[in-house]
């Protein structure tokens, strides 16, 4: 027995459908991302040896330059004397052959050689003051001293993480979107990005874009600036990003569910004097239930919501709501 197909006989098909119109896009991106410090470092030493003296608050503010920490540097300090010494003679030896030269008493070259003694002698005593300036941790800006991972008496090395530094005045979003919204971001774009779980809304405004699309994601890093103490933000936090690119007016948005995929693109089914045509389409941006149509629609048309694997080109339909 044959299965019985309306669209051979004259019935009308009940479908909804939906008019054409003009609206103005709000271009937005959804990503996730993640809260950066201002500035962040690890707080190490220079050199190895033993931690004489701790001089932070763990959780407490600094200002740069402030000392943090401080390690044992009495060899470096005997060494320092030594040096001292060294110089004040060369330099008293230096001035006295200096007038025997000019009085041609001694000849140029033996003068020659004392200075450069001199200078050799301040030169080792400039690496020993350096050196000295190694064994002391200062704060490389303002900021938050966080919990500290040592204590005094402790031997350290260079790989031996003493604590984590923070500047906390602006925070920083990092987060990445496809390579297709790549051109139409830019400098001072506006987002806005909430915490997980937390209602509060905050503002940041792009400042740097990676220059290159990640092979392996296929997407492009981006990342704003917070200004301001944003309290409740904390480094490390996972957050929902909201980006708001250029407004499009005068643009074309459809029901998802009318799009009709084809080998070579997509196409709709128009309800024109009660009965269906099909209709190329060129799609674009996607919302969460519409997507943009870029051409192959005109304001007034008519298209197709539902029925649509039921219809055929040509079948006689009858519209029985509007979405």
């Amino acid at each position: 027995m044959t299965a019985f197909n309306p669209n051979r006989m004259n019935v009308e098909i009940p479908v909804t459908a939906h008019i054409v119109s003009y609206e103005t896009l709000n271009n937005k991106i959804f990503s996730t991302g993640t809260v950066l410090a201002n500035e962040e470092v690890e707080l190490r030493s220079e050199i190895s040896g033993k931690i004489v003296q701790i001089l932070f608050t763990e959780g407490r503010y600094v200002s740069k330059g402030d000392l943090l920490v401080k390690i044992n540097d009495s060899d470096l300090q005997a060494e320092l004397r030594k040096a001292e010494s060294k110089v004040k003679l060369m330099e008293d030896r230096e001035s006295r052959q200096k007038q025997l030269a000019q009085n041609q008493m001694i000849s140029k070259e033996e003068y020659e050689s004392t200075l450069n003694e001199l200078q050799a002698s301040k030169a080792e005593f400039d690496l020993i003051k350096a050196q000295i300036d190694k064994t002391e941790i200062r704060a490389p800006f303002n900021g938050v001293v966080g919990l500290r991972e040592v204590s005094e008496g402790s031997f350290v090395t260079t790989t031996n993480v003493i604590a984590r530094f923070q500047n906390l005045l602006n925070l920083k979003v990092d987060f990445s979107i496809p390579q297709r919204y790549a051109p139409e971001v830019k400098i001072g774009d506006e987002l806005q990005f909430n915490l997980s779980g937390n209602e509060n809304v905050f503002k940041a405004n792009v400042y740097a874009i990676e220059p290159k699309i990640d092979q392996s994601t296929r997407t492009l890093r981006i990342r704003a600036i917070c200004r301001g103490n944003n309290k409740g933000l904390f480094p490390g936090a996972f957050v929902n990003v909201e980006l708001n690119l250029k407004e499009t007016e005068l643009a074309v948005l459809i029901p998802t569910i009318a799009i009709v995929p084809e080998l070579k693109g997509q196409s709709v089914y128009l309800f024109k004097v009660g009965s269906v045509i099909p209709q190329k389409v060129e799609i674009g941006l996607r919302e969460e239930n519409r997507v943009q149509v870029l051409s192959g629609l005109e304001e007034g048309d008519t298209v197709i919501t539902s029925g649509i694997l039921q219809i055929r080109p040509g079948a006689k339909v009858k519209v029985t709501d509007f979405n």
